[in-house]
């Protein structure tokens, strides 16, 4: 008598994250890419209003009202640190490694990031 397998959805979404984890899959780069794109930018977009609220830039993310509970992904993606004229924000990983992000010099206008390690900057 043969038996048939059974898989719930979230049984055989772990399987193929885990395949691709141990067989250092190729999504991997592109989800880190993907990831690392929009932590980066929501932490911007949080410390900037921040500064448009308060005149001044926080001194440290701890600091920012208001986030939703989604943002605090993005806010533990990236290091922060005030500085006197402006701050530095600097990726630390996207969905589990660290992303190589790069933006177009109109990306920075108006922005107080001093410092990164995002590609780019002018």
């Amino acid at each position: 008598m043969k038996r048939k397998l059974r898989f719930s959805v979230g049984t055989l979404f772990f399987a193929v994250v885990l395949a691709c984890m141990v067989s250092s899959c190729s999504l991997q780069p592109q989800a880190d890419a993907k990831f690392g794109d929009q932590n980066f930018k929501t932490a911007v977009a949080l410390i900037e209003l921040y500064r448009l609220r308060h005149g001044a830039y926080p001194e440290n993310l701890g600091d920012i009202t208001f986030a939703g509970d989604w943002d605090a992904i993005a806010l533990t993606s990236v290091r922060y640190q005030h500085l006197e004229n402006g701050y530095e924000l600097d990726i630390v990983h996207g969905w589990v490694g660290q992303p190589q992000l790069s933006y177009p010099p109109e990306f920075w206008k108006n922005l107080g990031i001093v410092k990164t390690n995002v590609g780019g900057k002018p």
